[in-house]
């Protein structure tokens, strides 16, 4: 099993926004289970959360952008390509403006501050989507593609065109995510020249020099346009050289904008939510394909998630029997729900309850064609949960386990005689002072029975 991480300790980085000019402070700071990216805008009143979610893109040009509820966050990719390629899964992003900074264009600084911090496991699980068959999405507009094809870990090639002499075809292929400090992180944004001259119309790249940004020079610079640049970038002196770059700036490497460009895939992808398993193939990427293609991917990812249904070696061994559940818990015959806990770590419990005709409440719940009462379900997976929350404690059986909130409850088959249910109850949050918050569903037959959002209390008994 591999488990989440999150950074050990909180740091901070200063800069500028590259569109912006604003300065700005973000600093990193360590995050619960199964929290992923989150941005925290720290100016705002309320300190309003945006999570990393490719539903709350809103803006592809030149940079991703996300929104939610008015509040925006720009230039998100940097920042999320350097976490995915730390092998980070949770951590929270705070920033007192609406742009983390550009620091030298690339990710270098981020994989570096994420270093300093120290990265921790927690004790829980990561969650990975299996690739399973090729998934595609293609700009029609631009001829632009991404696709995603089994594999046995997460790996980017990017190719791309850029139809300039100066610049032309070129390819980048990062094997594994481990290969990303050395092989990707330092490779930075760029521009051409016409590009540049758009958004310096434009106000844009106020944040903007000659050391984040390496600009490629597709066209003959006038004396007008020299001035301008001179001036935007507060030089005396700029030059062309010979590798057609503006000014002195020394290449990385020498396909160092495809590299970028799988910098960018990265981060983008990062929006999906999940770690992927897969090889991803990107032919002429920007960050318009890239957030249709995680759109994409995220809802595939959802849909296979509601009707996933987990499989468990039933004839094993249980971790506790009925005779060590009762010591547990206060239950007896016959609301006692749960016969055997299959599975427990400190974020995740799985309880077996196997339903015969002799059940108590089969009497009275329609006995001409018996079916299992829906709320004895939630009970039965609230009972199991119980077990979670109690083995927190080092007495449990001086505790009493009491519902505080149910939500979001759904059931979806019939229960009947014979079924073999199986209840899986994942922590949503960590349990503090006796509070417990679980994700419950429970399965029978192969399919998703039930499912419910349960949070729970544990009393000490006097």
């Amino acid at each position: 099993m591999v488990k989440q991480t999150t950074i050990k300790e909180p740091i901070s980085l200063e800069g500028v926004g590259l569109h912006t000019g604003q300065n700005v402070k973000m600093t990193f700071k360590p995050a619960p289970i199964n929290n992923g990216f989150t941005f925290v805008r720290v100016d705002l009143e309320g300190a309003p959360v945006i999570e990393a979610d490719a539903n709350y893109v809103t803006t592809t040009q030149r940079g991703t952008s996300l929104e939610k509820r008015g509040v925006k966050i720009n230039t998100t990719e940097h920042v999320l390509a350097a976490f995915v390629g730390c092998d980070i899964d949770n951590v929270i992003i705070e920033l007192n403006a609406s742009e983390p900074p550009i620091m030298d264009g690339s990710s270098k600084y981020f994989v570096e501050a994420i270093e300093k911090a120290g990265i921790v496991e927690q004790d829980a699980e990561r969650k990975v989507y299996v690739v399973k068959e090729v998934i595609s999405y293609v700009d029609e507009i631009s001829g632009s593609e991404i696709t995603i094809i089994p594999a046995d870990e997460y790996s980017i090639t990017t190719m791309v065109d850029f139809g300039t002499k100066v610049l032309g075809t070129q390819n980048a292929n990062l094997k594994s995510v481990s290969h990303f400090k050395d092989e990707v992180a330092n490779s930075r944004t760029f521009s051409f020249l016409h590009e540049l001259e758009g958004l310096l119309a434009n106000g844009l790249i106020k944040g903007g020099d000659l050391n984040n940004a390496i600009v490629y020079v597709d066209k003959e610079i006038s004396d007008e346009t020299m001035g301008h640049l001179k001036k935007a970038f507060d030089k005396e002196q700029i030059s062309v050289k010979p590798n057609g770059i503006l000014d002195n700036l020394t290449l990385h490497h020498p396909n160092e904008a495809a590299r970028h460009k799988l910098l960018d895939v990265m981060g983008d992808l990062a929006l999906i939510g999940m770690r992927i398993q897969g090889k991803v193939i990107a032919n002429k990427p920007g960050h318009f394909v890239n957030t249709m293609f995680a759109k994409k991917m995220a809802k595939i990812i959802k849909n296979e998630l509601r009707n996933y249904v987990p499989s468990y070696d039933l004839n094993k061994e249980p971790l506790m029997d009925v005779t060590k559940i009762m010591a547990m818990l206060p239950h007896r015959y016959p609301f006692l729900l749960v016969d055997k806990i299959i599975e427990m770590t400190d974020s995740q419990v799985v309880g077996v309850k196997n339903v015969t005709m002799n059940e108590e409440f089969f009497q009275g719940h329609f006995p001409g064609a018996p079916v299992m009462p829906g709320v004895l379900i939630v009970e039965a997976m609230a009972q199991t949960g119980g077990i979670l929350i109690l083995s927190s404690v080092p007495d449990p059986e001086n505790y009493l386990t009491y519902f505080m909130k149910i939500d979001n409850v759904k059931f979806k088959h019939k229960v009947l005689p014979g079924d073999t249910l199986i209840f899986k109850l994942d922590l949503l949050s960590p349990i503090r002072r006796g509070i417990c918050h679980m994700q419950a569903n429970a399965y029978a037959n192969g399919k998703l029975v039930a499912e419910a959002e349960l949070m729970a209390q544990i009393v000490k008994v006097n």
